[in-house]
C-alpha cells in the first residue's frame, strides 16, 4: 500500500477553500490501494493531522513519525491553492527531496500562477485573450489611460490570487480607484483586464502517459455580475455540465485547452477558463491547483464523464510515480 501526503493550507485568503479540498481527496482515495494522510502547510507549522492527533513534520525530508515509526511518502496529492503550493515554492522543495508530486513543477507552476506572465507565454502561440494592462503598486497611471486601453467596462484582478479575491467589474471611471484599491490590497501586480461578453466556460484537463485528456466543459451562469467568491463558494451561481454548447464548439474549447496545457508543459490536473466572445474561445486564465471540494468544477466534470473521482485520482497518483521513477 502507497503511503499519499495530501497537501492542503498554505500561506494565502484560499487557504480554507484549499482544506476543504484536501479533504474531497482524501475521502476519495482508494483504500484498497493507498494510505492517505492529510498534511496542513502553515507558514509557522508544517503538521500531519490523523484521527484526533497532529505530527509534525520533519522539513529535513517530508516525513512524519507516528507511533515511533516514520512514515515517507510515496507521492504528494498538492492541493494547496495559492501560495506556496500554486505559486511553485512549495513544488521546487518537493524536486529538490526528489518527492514525487501531482502538481506541474515549480517552473511552470510560476509561470501560471502570475496571469501576466502566462498571457505573455501563450500570446506567440496566436491564443485569443482580452486586451490587457498591467500596474505595479506606487507606478502612476490615468483613468483615461485605462479607459483608452481596455475600455469599459472592464475588470480590476489582483495578478497573484485565485477564488477571484481581489477582483472588481468596473463599469464608470469613478468606480476605477476604489477597484484598483482592492486588487492592491491583495498583490502589488494587477491586471486590467477588458470586458469579453458572452458565454463563460472551464474545462479540466490531465495528462496520463502522452495523453492530454479534456472533461467535458461546464458553462458558468452567476447570479452576481460575474463568477466572485459567493458565485463559487456559496451557491450563487449555476454550473451546468455539460456546457450548452454544440458539439463543435464543444471539442473547439477542448482541443483549445489541451494545446494550452501542452504549451505550457502542465502536469496533474488543470482548469482553463474561457469567454465564448463573438463565437471564439478567448482565454482568460489557468488554475493549475483548481478547487477539488464538493462545491467544485472538477468533480463535476469527472462525474459527466461518466468516471469515479477515486479512479481518476489513482490513474493520476500512478501516471505520476510512473514519471518520477522514470
Amino acid at each position: 500500500m502507497r503511503n499519499i501526503a495530501v497537501v492542503m493550507g498554505g500561506f494565502s485568503s484560499e487557504k480554507e477553500i484549499s482544506i476543504k479540498s484536501g479533504l474531497v481527496i482524501l475521502d476519495n482515495l482508494n483504500s484498497s490501494e493507498y494510505m492517505g494522510y492529510g498534511v496542513i502547510i502553515e507558514k509557522n507549522r508544517w503538521f500531519c493531522k490523523k484521527d484526533t492527533f497532529t505530527y509534525p513534520v520533519d522539513k529535513n525530508d517530508f516525513s512524519i513519525t507516528l507511533n515511533g515509526q516514520k512514515i515517507v511518502f510515496d507521492c504528494v496529492y498538492n492541493t494547496i491553492h495559492g501560495t506556496p503550493g500554486e505559486d511553485g515554492i512549495f513544488q521546487a522543495y518537493l524536486e529538490l527531496l526528489g518527492v514525487p508530486h501531482t502538481s506541474c513543477d515549480s517552473y511552470q507552476s510560476a509561470i501560471t500562477f502570475n496571469k501576466r506572465d502566462c498571457i505573455a507565454v501563450l500570446k506567440p502561440w496566436s491564443i485569443h485573450t482580452g486586451k490587457h494592462l498591467y500596474l505595479n503598486k506606487g507606478e502612476e497611471i490615468t483613468m483615461k489611460d485605462i479607459t483608452e486601453t481596455v475600455g469599459l467596462p472592464c475588470f480590476v484582478k489582483a495578478n497573484r490570487s485565485g477564488s477571484s479575491f481581489g477582483v472588481s467589474k468596473v463599469y464608470g471611471v469613478e468606480d476605477l480607484p476604489k477597484a484598483l484599491q482592492t486588487a492592491f490590497d491583495v498583490d502589488e501586480e494587477i491586471i486590467i483586464e477588458s470586458f469579453l461578453d458572452g458565454m463563460e466556460v472551464s474545462v479540466g484537463i490531465y495528462k496520463l502517459g502522452k495523453e492530454i485528456l479534456a472533461l467535458p466543459p461546464t458553462e458558468i451562469v452567476s447570479e452576481n455580475d460575474f463568477f466572485d467568491y459567493e458565485a463559487k463558494y456559496m451557491g450563487k451561481s449555476e454550473e451546468i455540465t455539460p456546457a450548452r454548447l454544440t458539439v463543435s464548439a464543444t471539442l473547439a474549447v477542448q482541443e483549445l485547452s489541451k494545446r494550452i496545457y501542452q504549451i505550457l508543459k502542465l502536469k496533474g490536473i488543470a482548469r482553463a477558463d474561457f469567454i465564448f466572445h463573438e463565437g471564439t474561445p478567448h482565454f482568460i486564465e489557468i488554475n493549475t491547483n483548481p478547487g477539488m471540494s464538493k462545491e467544485s468544477i472538477i468533480p463535476q466534470q469527472i462525474k459527466a464523464s461518466g468516471q469515479q473521482l477515486d479512479q481518476v485520482l489513482s490513474a493520476i497518483i500512478e501516471d505520476t510515480i510512473k514519471n518520477h521513477q522514470s
